[in-house]
């Protein structure tokens, strides 16, 4: 009992400290979800290494060192006596083209401003998964609290027609009818409860433990741009601009493939060393060698020419895509911004009229009722209607900020 007396206050505190907590506005979850993100740090990481790599593409090979004896005799003599036996020390160097290191350093410069590109938007679309996440979590936690102001309204009702069935001016089927409304309300608590631990759960990938925080009231953000501002702004798109960093490493790409038409240098110098004399008991001289060669791409047909028409192709592919990419981040900015201006109306409506509308007469019917001028079902029917406006409301309000979310995402702007 002891147990189980903790485990209960434990769990009563800790209802309690949510309860208690500062509502989590939309501006405080943006902050949330983009500190430490994981898919923008890994993209950095990604970038940084770039970086170091192209300081390495540029520089020469690693020199190679041999050590040898050379001319040793097999048949008598040895390594003093022979005239050509000798220990050796030699070094090759290899020169690629400047071009080529040129190239592959500039390929890995290039790389590196494409993930820093594709890290941004990376951001972007983390903060419009937050911003939706929010949204909907707001849209459930409003509709929950909905429902439950409905449930202890109908409770009144239930009440107001058990009192006049007590007196005998209205008949048990006003009672049936209102207790039966109420079962059906709870039975919309239970979902309405767990559509919001749903959407709790989403958001909660982004913000961890500040999920279970109460949220604050919708945000007031400032009107969109005009849409011809938006269809400009596209280009600085995140999206837009990583599409262009992919280019701009497929133009990279072919020309380091066109450097490699040109041959590697590459320099050997040894010294040999003899001891002992010559048969005259001359000492005998050490040697010094140093020669030059150059590879010679003579059958490019299957190597280099196969390898720029790759990274020619994979350029081209990149410049389709970011074509695809522009119509459909046009397509979707102009169906955000019909949507976000016929939401505005809807909203505008309800907030003017059908609100108002179904308040007065949600009253009005009950006022009758009371009055004996009216039926019960009425009063029902249209407390009902007044829940499903207001929840209606509700869902419009949501749906016109995640449209406004949409059109900050693919304009550019803040919000």
């Amino acid at each position: 009992m002891a147990r189980v007396s903790v485990v209960l206050v434990a769990a009563w505190l800790a209802l309690g400290a949510t309860a208690n907590a500062e509502p989590l506005t939309l501006a405080e979850a943006e902050r949330l979800a983009l500190v430490d993100e994981p898919g923008v740090a890994a993209l950095l990481e990604q970038a940084a290494a770039s970086e170091q790599l192209a300081v390495a593409a540029g520089q020469l090979p690693d020199p190679q060192v041999r050590f040898g004896a050379a001319n040793l005799p097999l048949e008598g003599g040895d390594f003093r006596t022979e005239g050509m036996s000798q220990a050796q020390l030699a070094v090759r160097q290899v020169f690629p083209p400047s071009s080529t290191r040129t190239a592959a350093r500039h390929q890995q410069h290039t790389q590196a401003g494409h993930r820093r590109a594709q890290a941004s938007e990376r951001a972007a679309e983390v903060l419009l998964a937050l911003r939706k996440a929010w949204l909907g979590t707001y849209q459930e936690a409003s509709s929950r609290q909905l429902v439950l102001d409905a449930q202890t309204l109908f409770a009144n009702l239930v009440t107001v027609a058990r009192s006049l069935y007590g007196v005998g001016t209205q008949s048990q089927q006003d009672l049936l009818d209102a207790e039966l409304e109420l079962s059906q309300l709870q039975a919309r608590l239970i979902a309405a409860e767990e559509r919001e631990a749903e959407a709790r759960a989403k958001i909660e990938r982004w913000i961890a433990a500040a999920a279970s925080r109460p949220l604050a009231a919708l945000p007031d953000w400032p009107p969109p741009p005009p849409l011809d501002r938006l269809r400009a702004a596209l280009a600085e798109h995140p999206a837009m601009i990583a599409a262009d960093a992919e280019i701009e490493l497929g133009e990279a790409g072919v020309a380091l493939a066109k450097s490699r038409f040109r041959p590697n240098w590459t320099l050997d110098a040894s010294y040999g060393y003899r001891d002992g004399g010559l048969a005259d008991s001359s000492s005998r001289s050490d040697f010094f060698t140093v020669s030059a060669s150059i590879s010679a791409p003579l059958f490019a047909a299957n190597r280099q020419h196969r390898g720029l028409r790759a990274a020619q192709s994979q350029r081209r592919g990149a410049e389709a895509k970011r074509d695809a990419l522009r119509r459909r981040l046009e397509s979707d900015l102009v169906r955000a911004h019909r949507r976000w201006q016929h939401l505005g109306r809807r909203l505008a409506l309800f907030e003017d009229v059908v609100l108002v509308q179904a308040d007065a007469n949600a009253k009005a019917s009950l006022e009758a009722y009371r009055s004996e001028a009216g039926v019960f079902a009425d009063v029902i029917r249209r407390y009902v209607n007044d829940l499903e406006v207001r929840l209606e409301h509700v869902r419009l309000a949501a749906e016109r900020h995640r449209s406004h979310a949409e059109l900050a995402y693919l304009g550019g702007f803040d919000l």
